[in-house]
C-alpha cells in the first residue's frame, strides 16, 4: 500500500455509487495520466456480463490490487498510460466490441461502458 492512498480512504471509496466511481476513475486518471488494468499469463483480465465482455479498469494500482483475490489472485495490476489507452487501446477495445467495466467493486454492480465512452469522458473533462 503507498502513501497516496491510505487504507481507510479506500473503503471510502469502495462504497461509492457506479456513477460516482466512474467520476472518480476519470479524475484520477487524468490527475496521474494513467489507468490500471489486471494481467494474468494471457493479457489483460476480461470479465463477462450477460451481453458483453468486458475490460475491466481502475483508477490505481492499490484498488486494482484489492480487486486481485480468489481467481484473481495470480493477477498483476498494470498501468497503461494515458497516451496509449487513448492510441491504441480505445479503437482495439472497439474493434474487439469489448466494454469497459468501470472501476468494479467486489460487493456491487459496476458500471459497463464502451471505451469510446469513456475515452468521450476523459478528454471531455481534460478540456474544463
Amino acid at each position: 500500500m503507498t502513501d497516496s492512498v491510505d487504507q481507510s480512504h479506500l473503503k471510502q471509496i469502495a462504497q461509492f455509487t457506479p456513477e460516482q466511481r466512474l467520476n472518480y476513475l476519470v479524475n484520477q486518471v487524468i490527475e496521474q495520466q494513467q489507468i490500471w488494468i489486471l494481467t494474468d499469463q494471457h493479457g489483460c483480465v476480461m470479465l463477462n456480463t450477460e451481453d458483453e465482455d468486458c475490460a475491466p479498469v481502475w483508477p490505481s494500482q492499490e484498488f486494482a490490487q484489492a480487486w486481485a483475490t480468489g481467481e484473481w489472485a495470480d493477477c498483476e495490476p498494470k498501468a497503461i498510460d494515458l497516451k496509449t489507452w487513448h492510441a491504441k487501446w480505445t479503437s482495439g477495445l472497439e474493434d474487439d466490441e469489448v466494454a469497459i467495466a468501470v472501476f468494479p467493486s467486489e460487493d456491487q454492480e459496476g458500471l459497463v461502458i464502451s471505451a469510446a465512452e469513456l475515452d468521450f469522458e476523459i478528454r471531455n473533462k481534460t478540456r474544463k
